[in-house]
């Protein structure tokens, strides 16, 4: 193999290594992310819950001042039916009655369903806070763990680079701009083996006289196709 391109390859395992760890991070900290996402929809649940509650009293409040007053009114009416001097006051006063009570009939009931529901919510709400006080602990707790393994993780990242750093030097600079600009393109893998003519990153069979110049493994040569840095690697070809 070409000594440039084994360096390279050299090179490659340990960026690999770097993006294991990267990833490690990455995941804990997206089960994190979910476990605040889901917090703060309960919060959200239970400030939506408590608005609801709370325009439910108000409502209640006004029913019951429009009943106070509606009873108020009857009663009025009920005085003056001792007083009318015709039918038609009286029968006028009673259909008022009539319809006063009718009034009172339906305000009640709506006050008894608005008290229902805000029970029912009242025990929703009271179950979700429950279960935010229990969530806040398991949240801080993932948080803490996570905090730690970061924190772990970098540690190992910091060795891992000074390691790179290191082996980079021993590439030329032209090398390792196009191995790094073919690393962030090609998901990691900038340098490949191909196998049987065949390019490992791509799968893309190789010319037979590109195929051929890549045995010498005299220069860098690229994959026609994908562009990696291409080595030869023995397969069945190789008897």
């Amino acid at each position: 193999m070409n000594e440039e391109i084994k360096q390279l390859t050299e090179l490659q395992v340990i960026d690999q290594e770097i993006a294991k760890l990267d990833a490690e991070i990455t995941i804990e900290q997206a089960d994190l992310a979910k476990m605040e996402e889901a917090f703060n929809e309960r919060q959200t649940s239970i400030q939506e819950l408590k608005g609801k509650i709370d325009a439910a009293d108000t409502q209640r409040r006004d029913l019951e001042a429009e009943l106070a007053d509606e009873m108020s009114r009857i009663k009025e009416r009920q005085s003056k039916m001792m007083q009318v001097q015709t039918n038609r006051e009286y029968q006028s006063l009673l259909k008022e009655i009539e319809d006063g009570k009718k009034s009172i009939k339906e305000k009640e009931e709506e006050v008894v369903r608005i008290m229902e529901a805000s029970e029912a919510n009242a025990k929703i709400m009271a179950e979700q806070e429950s279960l935010v006080k229990d969530e806040q602990k398991e949240l801080a707790d993932k948080k803490a763990k996570v905090e730690k393994q970061a924190s772990k993780i970098e540690g190992q990242k910091e060795k891992i680079i000074v390691k790179r750093e290191a082996k980079a030097k021993n590439i030329k600079d032209s090398a390792l701009r196009k191995y790094d600009m073919l690393r962030t393109r090609r998901n990691g893998k900038a340098v490949v083996g191909v196998v049987n003519g065949v390019c490992q990153g791509c799968f893309m069979s190789i010319p037979p006289q590109h195929f051929n110049n890549i045995l010498k493994g005299d220069r860098i040569l690229n994959c026609p196709a994908c562009q990696r840095i291409l080595f030869y690697q023995a397969g069945n070809d190789q008897e």
